[in-house]
Parts: structure tokens; sequence; C-alpha cells
């Protein structure tokens, strides 16, 4: 179906407040991301009747439109071509809108400025994970046997999807140090030596951190012996994210220091090694034995939650995860299920986002099925098939919060979803896909109760927006 943009563009400028109240523009995904001058302007009841328009809302500080994938940059296009507006990256325009945001709403920003980058390499590699999962799980094809012991031939094929999938998060420091330092005003190439510094093979691999101070399997902690005045521990960061991410940080603060202070003439051969020097010393000396112990902490307290209230657990984050994404705080998870991967082996945080996902898209083909609007049916239809590959904005808001009650009929079946796996300890080896495909994520001994688990997520809430359909809107009736 083809869809006239400049018409669309010329309806939103309409409707935002016009051109001059647009101060930058940006888009994701599915969204368009606007810096307003005046968000009171907006007239959001024309808006959202917009052709292609699934929904808008006000958060952090920006004025944000949900499209969805595909049709928004062609949406984006034509907005540019009748306003002039230069081309802007989402972090532009988060930075035109940060003055208006809070404390919480910056530190979200952080994250996802800087996750939001590495996203889809973190994401191969875990579709690459689950599909060497699968071939190395005993019992899950053959009886007894492994795909690789039935047919040893596959095993250059195994090694080499085992290489690649562990690519992304063996080097993890660097794709986070180069985004770290990208977001917080650093080299990147800075960035990037800094979290391969942290990965180098002179290092105890982080994975053996705790075998060493057990001392275990005879291993225990190597040292750096700094002129014999004290010693610093002589391990790796891999797979970790807080002790790299701080890193960045206060490597970006040094860095600028100096390049405000250095004469140009020299800048080049005494600022990167003056830095690097001083924030590897930092990062191995006290940032990363600190943060490690943090996130140590804060894996161990979410895991501790679960162990001992799997039920509330499950429900809470069932309940919460879908609103969090309308504030969009849920970036903040990527870091828990890293650090979950990285200390425990396996996150339960991702199977639950999965639920939430797949409860949205199930909501929303409630009133695809229930609905007698042409339009509103193509929408539900579309927006439905996209959430349950992992992109739920345009269910949430273009379909799901405008009737409310197949937003709350779709929390319930993510909490029901999300009890039933923290119950039965699931665990995903790695992020994936956030929808249908996500089963190919989860260690092989946990898909068959995930698979339940998708089941009542996509279940309950299409059957409880049928029934309140017809309970709510029109006694009787179908949606109209």
């Amino acid at each position: 179906m083809s869809h006239d943009y400049s018409q669309i563009a010329r309806e939103l400028l309409h409707s935002l407040g016009g051109a001059a109240n647009i101060e930058q523009a940006a888009h994701c995904v599915t969204r368009l991301r606007l810096a307003l001058k005046d968000p009171s302007l907006v007239d959001s009841t024309t808006l959202n009747q917009i052709d292609l328009v699934k929904g808008s809302f006000f958060t952090g500080g920006l004025y944000q439109v949900v499209i969805g994938p595909g049709e928004v940059e062609k949406v984006y296009a034509a907005l540019r071509e009748q306003t002039g507006l230069a081309a802007a990256t989402i972090a532009d325009v988060k930075q035109q809108g940060a003055d208006k945001a809070n404390a919480m709403q910056r530190l979200v920003r952080v994250f996802s400025d800087v996750f939001m980058p590495i996203l889809p390499a973190l994401i191969i590699a875990g579709l690459l994970m689950g599909v060497n999962n699968l071939l190395g799980a005993k019992g899950m094809f053959i009886d007894g046997k492994t795909l690789l012991d039935a047919y040893p031939q596959l095993d250059g094929v195994w090694s080499l999807i085992n290489l690649m999938a562990n690519t992304s998060f063996v080097f993890l420091p660097a794709l986070v140090g180069w985004s770290a330092a990208k977001r917080f005003g650093g080299s990147e190439i800075l960035g990037i030596v800094l979290g391969l510094m942290l990965v180098h093979p002179d290092l105890l691999n982080a994975w053996n951190y705790g075998k060493a101070v057990a001392g275990l399997e005879g291993q225990s902690l190597p040292y750096f012996n700094i002129l014999g005045l004290f010693q610093i521990e002589k391990v790796g960061y891999q797979g970790q994210i807080l002790p790299i991410l701080m890193a960045a940080y206060v490597m970006s603060v040094i860095e600028k220091w100096l390049r405000a202070r250095v004469p140009n003439a020299i800048q080049l051969l005494v600022v990167p090694i003056t830095t690097i020097v001083i924030t590897g010393v930092l990062a191995l000396a006290i940032i990363g034995p600190v943060t490690r112990h943090l996130g140590i902490l804060i894996t161990e307290g979410v895991v501790l939650l679960f162990d001992v209230a799997p039920v509330l657990g499950g429900m809470i984050f069932g309940l919460l995860y879908a609103p969090l994404v309308i504030t969009g705080m849920h970036h903040m998870f990527l870091a828990v299920d890293l650090q979950l991967i990285a200390n425990h082996g396996g996150t339960f945080i991702w199977p639950m986002i999965v639920m939430s996902n797949l409860a949205q898209g199930s909501a929303a083909l409630g009133v695809f099925y229930m609905s007698r609007n042409v339009r509103e049916r193509s929408m539900a239809s579309t927006s439905a098939v996209s959430a349950y590959f992992g992109i739920t904005e345009p269910a949430m808001f273009g379909i799901n919060l405008r009737y409310k009650f197949p937003f709350y009929a779709a929390l319930i079946g993510s909490a029901l979803g999300s009890i039933f796996l923290s119950l039965n300890k699931v665990l995903a080896s790695a992020i994936g896909v956030g929808g249908l495909p996500g089963f190919i994520s989860i260690i092989p001994q946990y898909i068959p109760m995930f698979v339940i688990g998708m089941l009542m997520a996509i279940v309950v809430p299409f059957v409880l927006t049928c029934g309140l359909s017809l309970k709510i809107i029109r006694p009787g009736y179908r949606v109209a």
C-alpha cells in the first residue's frame, strides 16, 4: 500500500505547531524523535489520526511520534524536505531536549546512547549462540546424543559458529568502550583501545576469576608489582559492562581536560598516551575491581529476589516492563542482562522481556480480530506482527494504549508468562530477538518451559482483549 509521505509530513507539521516549533528531528527504528520549542502547541488528538501515525507521547524532553519500521525513514525524509531541517542523529536530538529531562531520564539516556549502537552485534551473537547451543544440546533432536555426536562432520560448522557467536561477548568491553567514549565526548579509538586492554590475553580471564580467588584447580590471582610499592590485580574483564563504562567516562574526562590545556602542536603526541596510561592504571587498579564487585552485588541482589520470591519477581517484571518501555527506562535492563550472563552464564531477565513483547502483540491481534474498522484492523495486524518480532511500540502506542484495556490485558499475560518462567528458572544464554524467534537464544534444557510461557503470553492477552472488548466497548458488539 502506497502512502503520500509529503501529505503526511504536512499534516504532522500542522499538528506539531508548525515548522517553527521544531528545533531538531531524528528517527529510530519506529519513531520520530522531535525536540520542540513548545510542546503545548501539539494537537495530539489530530496528530494521532494522521495516516501511519500509531501514537505519540512526550518523554525525556522529546516529543515522539510512533510511525513503525520501514515507514519512519520516509516520513522523516519528507519532513526534512518541507522544513529544511538538517539531518540529525538521535543523540543530537536527545542533547537538545536534555535540559527538559530529569536526573533519572538523563541516566537512562546514557544507557540508551551507549548500548543501542552495539545492540545489533549483541543480537547477532545471541542468535548464533542459540544455533550453537542447539547443535550441542544432548537429547534435543536425537535421544541421548547431540547433533555433533550423530554427525561428526558438523564439528567444523559448530566451531565456526561458536567463533562468530563469542566474538561480540569476548570483546564486549571494546564495543562498549567505543560507544561510551563517543557518548561521553572522548576519542572513540581510545575507547576501543581501553576496552581491548581490559580483555588482553596477558590478563587472567574473567571467567576464571572465581577459581583463582578460591584457589581452585591450583589457580591463584596474578598481580602487577608496581616498584614494590603496591600491587594491581592482573585480571581481565571479559563480558563485564560497568568497568569499561566507568573507565570510558573517566578517560573522556581526562582527554577533554588535556585537550583544553595542551598546545595543538603537541596534542597528538601528548594527549593519547597520557590519557591511556592514566586511565589504564586507574581502570586496572581502582575502577575495575570496584565496579566488578558492584556489578556482582547488583546481579546477586536481582538473583536473590527471584530465588526467594520467584512469583513476586516475575509478576513485578511482567507488569512493569511495558510501562518502562513508555518511559525509555527499559534500556537499563540490557546492562543487567549482560552482567547476569557474565556472572551466571545466563539471564532470566531477557526471556521475560520476550513475554512482554509477545503479550503486547497478542493484545493488538485481539483488537484486529474484534474490530470492524478497516484502518484499525490494518494498523492492529501490522503492529501485532511487529511486536511478535520484538518491536512493540506500534502495538503499544497505536492500539493498546489507545483503548487501554488491551494494554492491561497484555500486562496480565506478560505477568503470567513471566511468573511461569521465573518459577521454572528459565535462562537465556545470550540476548536475541525479543519475539517468536526468541527460543533460539534459550539454553536448550529450558526451551520446553519457555515455549509454554510463550503460549501463555500469546493466548491470555488475546482472549482477555476479545472478552473485554465485548464487555467494555460495546456490549454485544465488536470493537468499532
